[in-house]
């Protein structure tokens, strides 16, 4: 249970609406009981008040007709509300909760997420954070609400007979304690097996989707949806099991009820108070105790989200509670002008993997200089380029850029300093300006909207320029062409315009320091002859570190290294490569 405490801290942003939500579930429950309550009176005060004729002149009709009126319309504009009141609450607590996630994630290294698969990443942060909404609506409104209703029932219920009150409300305590609690023992092993069947479903899902052309390359489509079917079946048992539990807590509480009615049938048959024997008052209390199965019906089902609440609370604390490998110096203010890069005996292990990736790497890359490394797959070009960016932090040796420890940096500092062309390119699901206007910095806010607008339409202006430059005139065209839709992970546009795309960011960000890590990847030569022009015009001034397998452009290059299991084997530039290195030489024959 000291799981969901953090989640419940939560709850105190939103106390306003949340306490509205759980008055108007008390007045709706109020309603609703004193609605059949007074039903049953006036029936059965109308039927006496008919024996005689003086009776019938005496009794006043209008008065509990009208209360029946006013507790209908009370019972319909409260449960409305309550339920415009409670969904507003959750919609906002599942807001705040995601944003809150999404700060504790943010600061944790790749090393505090190592283990940890995409899709199991996504399922905390989509599926068990939605599973927290039950703790709201589901637990603790209906809970509170019927445990102050018991109260209230029991104070006015006492004002006629107590001890009438202390046998009803009594036995609905007893069934408010115990019958729950007896359900979720009962449903907690089966609700965590469905939460759990649900995540690892979502999880091959996703894994499947993601992977469908080399598992089609490879013929293994039926192993695979062999597992989602098996995954499924579980998934349906789970459920199965949840909802035998469900209908045998419906009619637990049914007969809970059923009894309770009974027993207050049988002690308020002698009287009610001072009531007579079968006086009106006996229909009123009788109804009342028939119209109690409205507040206890939410109960019986509340607890069976406590298990899945719990589960999936463990699971986002697991992720949240971490505290980051890598921190920032953001007290510094030092910031990356030139972006020279000095890299000083690197030695790199990944985590229960064994050996090290590098081996007492030594680079020095002067301000202005363009450097490649060459090698070949898993020989540590881009973990290189993940500690340069603070992805991973290597416990040995020592980077720094402009003279000046990388780990001195503020995180904001080192996000302004550097500019990264990676082999894939992300795109979000927005417009062409969302996916642009990230590279740039915050646009700053003016004082009147004339202002703002200016500004605006003369960023609007520069990008177009930017796309203009990176050839990409054909999304230039027509009316608002900034508000394109370019569709989820940039669907609509072909690979050398997503390229692009991330070209124009790196121009749009003109950081002093350039890391290219397979920037022409997938790209036919043309077009990677014209990005790679692209890029070098623009960063003629600046410092460059590029990764390739392909030699387009090497010749521009001040520096070449070829790595090699970890270590720079050799270096030189292009034409001392040709003469020396054979390996170099025949790879370049090959490629050119």
């Amino acid at each position: 249970m000291k799981s969901l405490l953090p989640f419940i801290k939560l709850f105190k942003q939103q106390w306003l609406m949340m306490l509205a939500g759980l008055v108007l579930s008390i007045v709706s429950l109020m309603a609703g009981i004193g609605l059949l309550s007074l039903s049953g009176w006036f029936l059965s005060a109308s039927a006496v008040a008919g024996l005689t004729l003086l009776t019938t002149q005496a009794f006043n009709y209008l008065t509990p007709s009208g209360g029946v009126r006013f507790l209908s319309i009370a019972r319909t504009a409260s449960r409305y509300g309550e339920r415009l009141a409670t969904h507003e609450a959750t919609f906002k607590l599942l807001t705040q909760l995601r944003v809150w996630a999404w700060k504790k994630i943010m600061p944790l290294s790749a090393r505090n997420m190592q283990g940890l698969r995409q899709g199991e990443l996504l399922n905390r942060l989509v599926t068990d954070i939605d599973t927290l909404d039950h703790l709201y609506l589901r637990l603790i409104t209906p809970l509170l609400s019927s445990l102050i209703m018991l109260l209230c029932l029991y104070l006015f219920v006492a004002w006629i007979d107590p001890a009438l009150a202390f046998i009803l409300c009594g036995s609905l305590l007893l069934v408010w304690l115990f019958l729950p609690w007896f359900f979720y023992l009962l449903g907690r092993n089966s609700g965590i097996k469905q939460l759990k069947s649900k995540r690892i479903l979502r999880i091959q899902i996703l894994e499947f989707v993601q992977g469908l052309a080399e598992i089609s390359l490879f013929a293994a489509s039926e192993r695979f949806r062999l597992k989602l079917s098996q995954s499924e079946a579980a998934l349906l048992d789970s459920q199965r099991v949840m909802a035998n539990i469900t209908a045998f807590s419906q009619a637990a509480l049914i007969l809970c009820h059923g009894t309770i009615m009974v027993l207050v049938l049988y002690v308020a048959a002698s009287g009610v108070g001072e009531h007579q024997i079968a006086s009106p008052m006996l229909a009123m209390i009788a109804f009342m105790a028939l119209a109690c199965i409205e507040m206890l019906m939410p109960i019986a089902g509340a607890f069976q989200h406590l298990s899945s609440c719990v589960d999936a609370s463990k699971r986002i604390n697991n992720l949240v509670q971490q505290t980051p490998d890598i921190t920032f110096n953001n007290h510094n203010t030092a910031t990356i002008t030139q972006g020279a890069l000095q890299l000083k005996e690197i030695s790199f292990a990944y985590q229960n993997q064994g050996g090290n990736i590098l081996e007492g790497i030594n680079l020095t890359i002067p301000a202005g200089k363009k450097v490649a490394l060459l090698g070949p797959t898993g020989c540590g070009k881009s973990t290189l380029f993940a500690l340069i960016t603070r992805e991973w932090e290597s416990s040995i040796g020592n980077i720094y850029i402009d003279n000046v420890a990388v780990n001195q940096y503020s995180q904001q500092a080192l996000t302004d300093g550097l500019s990264i062309v990676s082999q894939r390119i992300y795109l979000f699901t927005g417009t062409l300006r969302e996916n642009l206007t990230l590279a740039q910095k915050e646009f700053p806010k003016f004082s009147t909207y004339a202002e703002q607008n200016a500004a605006q339409a003369e960023n609007d202006q520069h990008l177009l320029q930017i796309l203009e430059k990176v050839g990409l005139s054909t999304l230039t065209q027509g009316d608002n062409p900034l508000d394109t839709w370019i569709g989820e992970g940039g669907r609509q546009l072909s690979g050398g315009e997503q390229r692009r795309i991330g070209v124009a960011r790196v121009l749009l960000r003109n950081a002093p320091l350039l890391l290219l890590d397979e920037p022409t990847e997938g790209l036919d030569k043309r077009t990677e002859r014209e990005i790679l022009l692209l890029l070098f015009e623009f960063a003629k001034d600046k410092t460059v570190l590029m990764i390739s397998h392909r030699l387009t452009a090497i010749e521009q290059m001040d520096n070449i290294y070829l790595m090699e299991n970890g270590k720079f084997r050799t270096s030189g530039q292009h034409k001392e490569l040709l003469s020396k290195d054979k390996y170099y030489a025949s790879l370049y024959q090959k490629l050119n």
